[in-house]
């Protein structure tokens, strides 16, 4: 107990390995909070309270030890540090994972034929519009894609068409309609886990 004691009342304790731990919590917390976030727009109604529940707990212990430790300002650094590193590793999984649907509109600057005939021989469902822009008549061309498939898709524009105006949004909700391997996948946490490591 007194071993206990002497190492939290030490000096490396309180400005090295304190702050340590608030960074680490926090980095944790925030990029929890932020698939959570993620997982609330795209629907996920069963993992985003689940995420949410392990958010505070971290959350917590973190501000726990901060309102403990106020004469620490190496603490309120490491708490600061940590949110904006969270805020950045919470993205890059998002990413990493790739769960959704997203809208792609393209305006293609010149003929859309190869374009359209070699979106649908990769199984990319596209529909063709007319449009009246500034120049005049155009095409436009609706897809909407797995994120997975979405840097597959960009590189067959960017290869077709390189100067199209290209627009990308989150859909949080499709049925029917046509899409690339189309079948159901569950989104359990291990086979979220198994696609972060593959960078699917």
């Amino acid at each position: 107990m007194m071993e206990t004691t002497f190492l939290t009342d030490s000096w490396a304790f309180t400005w090295i390995i304190l702050p340590l731990l608030i960074f680490l919590a926090r980095i944790l917390d925030v990029s929890i909070g932020t698939l959570r976030l993620i997982f609330v727009s795209k629907g996920f109604k069963f993992y985003a309270p689940i995420l949410g529940f392990f958010e505070v707990i971290i959350w917590l212990l973190a501000i726990g030890q901060i309102m403990q430790h106020l004469d620490n300002f190496m603490c309120y650094l490491a708490y600061g540090l940590g949110f904006a590193t969270g805020n950045y590793i919470g993205i890059y999984l998002d990413e990493k994972l790739s769960i959704g649907t997203v809208l792609v509109r393209v305006v293609p600057k010149k003929d859309t034929t190869n374009l359209i005939k070699h979106m649908r021989e990769r199984e990319f469902g596209a529909s063709l519009v007319d449009i009246e822009g500034m120049t005049g008549k155009l095409k436009m061309i609706f897809a909407i894609v797995k994120r997975k498939n979405l840097k597959e898709l960009l590189g067959l524009i960017q290869e077709h068409n390189p100067h199209a105006f290209i627009t990308i949004e989150d859909v949080k909700t499709a049925k029917e309609g046509y899409f690339r391997y189309s079948r159901k996948r569950s989104y359990s946490p291990v086979t979220l886990f198994h696609d972060f490591r593959k960078g699917k």
